[in-house]
């Protein structure tokens, strides 16, 4: 595992809510980032204590993210170190009810 799988394992598991994505909640640099951060709001999520990762500060990681999710995109969600999936999975899960369910720690 690289130094960047590594730190990203580490902030997966120590942390209830990661999101990697371009940017930071209060200012995201993309839309599928900015859609992210408010479908969590939504959800109830607080995003100042929200645990977001600025993936363009960071080339390992940015690169790193994908091969440690085996996902090609960004953003990335994790919930209590389980990977949910980007944008398009919060999307759907949120309607169906069902991110509020793992985001609260409730068996979907």
């Amino acid at each position: 595992m690289s130094d960047a799988q590594q730190d990203i394992d580490q902030l997966v598991k120590n942390n209830d809510i990661v999101l990697f994505m371009k940017g930071s909640a209060s200012f995201p640099m993309c839309g599928f980032s900015g859609r992210a951060v408010q479908v969590l709001k939504a959800c109830g999520v607080d995003t100042k204590t929200l645990t977001t990762v600025n993936v363009l500060e960071n080339d390992g990681i940015r690169q790193g993210i994908k091969e440690y999710s085996n996902w090609p995109t960004i953003p990335q969600l994790y919930v209590r170190g389980e990977f949910i999936g980007g944008s398009d999975i919060m999307m759907e899960m949120y309607q169906s009810g069902e991110l509020q369910q793992v985001i609260n720690g409730k068996a979907a």
